[in-house]
């Protein structure tokens, strides 16, 4: 079976170290050292950016610092910043901040968007009213999450016809895009062409994003197959940085640097500069602490990827 149908020119990134790849870290990231990464990131070219989530910090203590973030981390005219919003509460606060773009989440899983945000999925939506149509109306562009796509942690298969249907409600609403995500890292890359088939057939591709985790080693097949079937905005996490603490096991998400240098390598455009980015993973790995998974390095990057 051939995999590989065509290629596109090319891809947007849409970066998500600074609020997906922080808000699982347990020890507490300094305002200024999320500016810093932010600002590295900007410098390496992404165009994309969600900087931080306006949630509860008894939920997620990591995001506490939501509103000075979202003031001292001011965007280049050419580069869009984003926040997660959970409600109304969180839209005003976005909007507050002069966000232009916000983004609203829930699961495919029932189980899983309960346990990520205390809520049933019909709860989830209905508390959008707050948020996605009032957004809208104030010229904010909003951006839809669902995850659970490929896999649940507790109820394992999940239906792709439910996320259809929360991916379909969500464009409808407003949203001018919704991201799907293996928020387990258990997709493979038929199981990716069979849910593609499914939300293709009624969603046109530049509506649709995928967010991989990497938990098996295979997002990047999965980007490959996306890629081939008309996917060009793929959300990603410089480092691998992230994971979600509702999803026991998880690993991190995409490290920008590994898709950037595979992209490049196929003659795909990003607009990234990969020595600037692989600058930005080693500030993220200084203000975790730790070594990141991202693979790509900065000694020999230009004459292997290009």
């Amino acid at each position: 079976m051939k995999i590989l149908d065509a290629l596109p020119e090319r891809v947007s990134i849409y970066e998500v170290s600074p609020r997906d790849g922080l808000q699982n870290e347990a020890a507490q990231v300094a305002t200024h050292a999320k500016v810093r990464l932010i600002e590295a990131l900007v410098r390496s070219g992404l165009r994309r950016i969600e900087v931080t989530s306006f949630v509860s910090p008894k939920w997620v203590p990591q995001m506490a610092d939501a509103d000075q973030v979202a003031h001292m981390a001011t965007p280049p005219e050419d580069v869009r910043f984003s926040a997660l919003v959970p409600n109304g509460r969180g839209l005003e606060r976005a909007r507050a901040a002069n966000l232009g773009e916000v983004a609203v989440f829930l699961s495919a899983s029932g189980t899983h968007n309960l346990k990520n945000v205390n809520k049933t999925v019909e709860q989830t939506l209905r508390a959008f009213d707050r948020v996605i149509e009032p957004a809208v109306a104030a010229g904010v562009r909003v951006r839809g999450y669902v995850s659970t796509v490929w896999g649940c942690p507790y109820e394992g298969e999940v239906a792709t016809s439910e996320s259809l249907r929360l991916a379909k409600t969500l464009l409808a609403r407003g949203c001018y895009q919704v991201s799907l995500g293996d928020t387990i890292g258990v997709g493979t890359p038929l199981q990716t062409r069979a849910i593609l088939d499914v939300m293709l057939a009624e969603i046109p591709a530049e509506k649709l994003a995928m967010h991989m985790h990497d938990t098996r080693g295979t997002a990047l097949a999965n980007v490959l197959v996306g890629l081939s079937m008309g996917i060009t905005t793929f959300d990603a996490a410089v480092g691998g940085l992230g994971g979600c603490p509702y999803a026991p096991g998880a690993a991190g998400n995409l490290a920008t640097e590994d898709l950037v240098y595979c992209l490049q390598g196929m003659g795909i455009e990003t607009g990234v500069d990969l020595e600037q980015l692989w600058q930005a993973g080693q500030v993220a790995e200084a203000l975790v602490g730790r070594k990141l998974p991202g693979k790509v390095h900065v000694a020999g990057v230009r004459s292997l990827a290009h």
